[in-house]
């Protein structure tokens, strides 16, 4: 490695980098993001030839004045940290060349998140984020387009940013950042209290992107706030007088959910046997994707969109192979041409149907068929008579409610989003599928109660009609309703939940 590192400091990717990061030093100074040498910005040197744990990083210096930096000025580093190259001192009055304080809190980004590039940033708007709630521990906003440009998220998910608390020096902040990382596994940056912002991506372009969505969304929220408006909910209606404001940034509760009278603060809703009847999952929805699964491969082969589906099926069938799943038959490469790519595929997604798999390749693909059928009408989302008005009496009551099923994301927002009662979503908080985790496994519902904020896992509700589902949230603190519809499958005997036929009951 010593002597790959030296002929790489050398190497046209260190040069690169160490020039797009002064570049992007000066470009964020106009921003206002690193005024008074604050601020900071460390990117991978992007060496195809070496792998992703050998590739070295380059890193901005502390208290040099941004828009002035040049190429030369930059720390290089190793993959763990250790420095490899240090910038040549200058005469006065420029101070000595001194690494940044935040250099562990990137590396922390690096090591847990496999960054690509990590962005500090001093804004203002990231400091007035923090403080328009003391106490707060997450910053919280819903329903806006800037979202969509945060990795992970959509225009109707609530986008969750975890806030720590200052400190003297920034090196103190690592433990708590390295907590904040590990118990957010869906975020992609940290909050400091009264200081700024840890953002990170898988390139310095991504990262780049979503600092300056993160940007808009803060300030959107602090103008909204001076409106007195309400951003941490769907319709962004008035903030309520009667309630603090605690917006978006709640000390774990989000805004509205709760006042002195109730004791749970979101309601998580399976969809298939408690909104939805099994049977138009089960003889409308499957059929539909099974039927049209070669029609939807043949005719958008060459998107991108299914070539990534195509990549994650190709990834579950290798593994399904190894593990002798029946049913599971090879995919062969490309080249072998597109009828037998497509053959193959089709064989495996009618098996993974029949078999009611719940894993994230067949139910992405799913969803994108689906999408098609819904926008062309062939299908209209079916709900159950009383889930429309308990949807409305929770919205309406300040409960936030999520979804939570095996059916992507996207299948989810098409169902409520174009049933029989009209668009719902706008009753919803958020949407869970099964790149959470799996539904009969404790720590999906853990997953989930961190990214819902709240102080406690017993102030969510979770309804299924599923038994093992049900045993899983309560395991991980949840209060738990069994949903009795037709067509559902029989429950355990004294299986121990309280049980209701309908939402009006709770």
């Amino acid at each position: 490695m010593a002597t790959a590192s030296e002929s790489y400091l050398e190497g046209e990717a260190v040069r690169e980098a160490r020039e797009l990061v002064a570049e992007l030093c000066r470009h964020f100074y106009a921003q206002g993001w690193v005024t008074g040498t604050g601020g900071s910005i460390t990117v991978k040197a992007n060496d195809p030839a070496l792998p992703l744990a050998q590739q070295l990083i380059v890193m901005s210096p502390s208290g040099v004045q941004k828009e002035r930096m040049v190429a030369e000025d930059m720390y290089v580093m190793s993959a763990d940290g250790k420095v490899l190259s240090s910038p040549v001192s200058k005469p006065w009055p420029h101070k000595p060349p001194k690494c940044t304080d935040c250099a562990p809190l990137f590396m922390k980004a690096y090591l847990m998140r496999g960054a690509g590039a990590v962005i500090h940033s001093h804004g203002m708007e990231t400091c007035i984020a923090t403080m328009l709630d003391p106490g707060a521990k997450e910053f919280r906003i819903t329903h806006m387009e800037m979202i969509k440009g945060i990795k992970g998220h959509g225009y109707h998910d609530e986008l969750v940013i975890p806030i720590i608390e200052n400190t003297p020096y920034e090196y103190e902040l690592t433990d708590s950042l390295a907590e904040a990382i590990a118990a957010y596994p869906k975020a992609t940056a940290v909050l400091v209290r009264n200081h700024g912002i840890y953002v990170w991506g898988d390139s310095w372009i991504n990262a780049k992107t979503q600092a300056e969505c993160y940007h808009y969304l803060f300030d959107a929220a602090i103008k909204l706030y001076q409106l007195g408006i309400d951003w941490t909910t769907p319709e962004h209606g008035p903030i309520n007088s009667a309630k603090r404001p605690r917006s978006v940034l709640s000390s774990g509760v989000p805004n509205g959910c709760s006042d002195a009278k109730s004791s749970k603060h979101c309601v998580v809703l399976d969809i298939e046997g408690t909104t939805t009847p099994i049977s138009f999952v089960t003889d409308v929805m499957f059929p539909y994707a099974r039927d049209n699964v070669r029609k939807h491969l043949t005719s958008t082969y060459g998107s991108d969109e299914t070539k990534e589906d195509i990549n994650l099926l190709r990834a579950q069938v290798e593994e399904d192979l190894k593990n002798g799943i029946a049913g599971s038959v090879p995919i062969p490469p490309d080249d072998a041409g597109k009828e037998e790519v497509i053959n193959a595929l089709v064989a495996n997604v009618e098996s993974m149907i029949k078999a009611d798999r719940k894993i994230t390749s067949l139910k992405q693909l799913q969803g994108h068929i689906w999408r098609t059928g819904f926008e062309s009408k062939e299908m209209q989302g079916v709900v159950f008579e009383d889930v429309p008005e308990a949807l409305k009496h929770w919205h309406a009551s300040g409960m936030k409610v999520y979804i939570y099923s095996s059916g992507s994301r996207e299948a989810q927002r098409l169902l409520f989003g174009n049933t029989t009662y009209g668009d719902l979503r706008q009753y919803l908080c958020g949407f869970f599928d099964t790149t959470t985790g799996n539904k009969r496994e404790t720590r999906s519902y853990f997953e989930i109660s961190q990214s819902l904020g709240v102080d406690s896992p017993a102030q969510i509700l979770f309804i299924t009609d599923v038994f093992q589902e049900a045993v899983a949230a309560k395991s991980a603190g949840f209060e738990v309703i069994i949903s009795i519809r037709p067509g559902n499958a029989p429950l355990p005997e004294n299986h121990g939940f309280r049980t209701i036929k309908s939402f009006s009951e709770i």
